[in-house]
């Protein structure tokens, strides 16, 4: 009882005990950056067991929020509120399930300001943490926001060599698109006189109100998730972050602009969501095709996968804002689907880069003939990547797609050609990377992936493969949250987006 009462404060603030007894280690040799390491790879790992544990108490035939804690704290304004559904819950599990591997990534390739590195990322799995099981939108803002500063210096200090130039760009674009979302959260405070999200979700915004607040939430998120044309940041945020750092970007802190629409914008906002449906719409089929044209002629591995990353955010929107089962449902299982996929090919790319130092494709070919569990693995990622049935990237965008079918068939049609693109561009570079002749002298006694790289890359596999064919634990444990979503959205604009009724 004392664990299920207080499982969210364990969760989210853990990882900051941990960076406390990071940085009490004493000394700085090769015995204190192995203890550290343990450290942090112990306290990520229980972690993401205290995340199971909570996963598997969550009742997943209810629609409300679960695990609640309501406490005061800034008089009656801002209160300690933590709680999780069905749509919250996933992203928990995946941002713990994440950063074991990332501290063990960090293990051989990390060798400078090891104390600080752990750290910045303990930091921030309490701020992703927090980000998806606060209830209090003030609680929110400063957990959405904070983790800008551990991201920023992971970027900025461990990053490649135009690392400061990037890292100020991620910040910039990212802080200023959450300006205009505390003006509304403010706003809606002097409205509704309280910042309770349980209670905002049940206050009825004018349609004036609701088209100001939309667009100002849609700033932050958008730039967040990142849709096009905010976009500009990403690519070079992937290219010079570490590969932790790139990581942890594609899997969970662009999930964060997606969960903010399914919190705050769908619910809190329906009749601007719907007034603005056809704009989103168009937007994500932008992102699709035009980054997925970007992709094709790329010639550094991690600026591909970074706008294939974008691309795939499209899907992302795009159900979200289809306001109907499967399109929701569909949104999220492609937003934990690409967390797993984004993160194996971020690895992926950390394991050559580890021994090549280069990411550029036209350094490498013919990798098959040395590193055959590399290439195996590489195929199967990159064919997820590309949503083949039987991996977990297929079932994603198959539901985005019925769902965005019931609501317009153009925009359908055109994400189908996105599809396309996709597997022109993955199937490019896995020929350039893999495939090919053997005649790079620096390629010869390159050395397949070893037992840590292994252990990284194994369950990234198996949940690839897993929820390719059983999706139902991700499925089941959203369903009744994503109803009552849609059956209030659908109550309040009529059963379909006021933006669908012209087609």
């Amino acid at each position: 009882m004392i664990i299920s009462a207080n499982i969210l404060t364990i969760l989210t603030f853990l990882p900051l005990v941990g960076a406390l007894f990071v940085l009490i280690v004493p000394g700085n040799d090769k015995i204190a950056l192995n203890n550290i390491r343990r450290i942090s790879f112990v306290t990520t790992g229980l972690t993401f067991v205290f995340s199971l544990i909570m996963w598997s108490m969550f009742d997943a035939s209810s629609p409300g929020f679960q695990f609640v804690i309501d406490q005061d704290w800034m008089g009656d304004v801002i209160g300690y509120r933590m709680g999780v559904d069905g749509i919250s819950i996933l992203f928990i599990v995946l941002t713990t399930f994440l950063m074991p591997l990332i501290v063990l990534s960090a293990w051989g390739s990390v060798k400078t300001r090891v104390r600080e590195y752990m750290v910045a990322f303990l930091i921030l799995e309490t701020l992703m943490i927090g980000v998806f099981s606060t209830l209090d939108l003030a609680m929110f803002y400063v957990f959405f926001e904070g983790g800008l500063i551990p991201m920023f210096l992971i970027i900025g200090i461990w990053g490649g060599e135009r690392r400061v130039q990037a890292s100020y760009k991620f910040f910039f674009y990212t802080f200023v698109g959450s300006v205009l979302m505390l003006l509304a959260i403010m706003a809606m405070y002097w409205q509704a006189g309280t910042l309770d999200i349980r209670v905002l979700l049940q206050t009825e915004f004018s349609t004036d109100m609701q088209f100001w607040l939309w667009i100002a939430f849609f700033a932050s998120f958008a730039v967040k998730l990142p849709m096009w044309p905010f976009h500009r940041w990403l690519p070079e945020a992937h290219v010079e972050a570490p590969t932790g750092g790139s990581v942890i970007l594609a899997a969970v802190l662009l999930k964060m602009g997606g969960y903010g629409f399914l919190r705050f914008s769908l619910p809190m906002f329906p009749d601007a969501s719907a007034y603005f449906a056809d704009f989103v719409f168009i937007l994500s089929v932008a992102a699709i095709i035009i980054t997925s044209l970007i992709a094709l002629v790329q010639e550094d591995i991690k600026k591909l996968i970074a706008y294939s990353s974008i691309a795939h955010m499209g899907f992302v929107t795009m159900g979200i804002f289809s306001a109907n089962i499967y399109g929701v449902q569909g949104a999220i299982f492609q937003m934990i689907s690409h967390g797993i996929i984004s993160a194996a090919l971020f690895f992926s790319v950390g394991v050559i880069y580890d021994r090549m130092h280069t990411r550029e494709i036209s350094a490498y070919g013919g990798l098959v003939e040395r590193m055959p569990r590399y290439a195996a693995a590489f195929m199967l990622f990159t064919m997820a990547n590309v949503g083949l049935p039987g991996t977990s990237g297929f079932v994603g965008e198959f539901l985005v797609l019925i769902g965005i079918f019931q609501v317009n068939t153009w925009i359908a049609f055109a994400a189908l050609f996105g599809v396309i693109l996709s597997a022109a561009y993955a199937l490019w570079l896995y020929r350039r990377v893999i495939f090919g002749v053997l005649n790079k002298e620096a390629l010869k006694s390159i050395m397949d992936m070893d037992r840590r790289e292994m252990a990284i890359i194994v369950p990234l596999i198996v949940l690839t493969i897993f929820f390719g064919f059983y999706p139902a634990p991700i499925l089941d444990t959203t369903v009744a949250s994503v109803e009552a979503l849609v059956s209030q959205y659908q109550s309040t604009v009529g059963a379909l987006p006021i933006s669908a009724v012209a087609h």
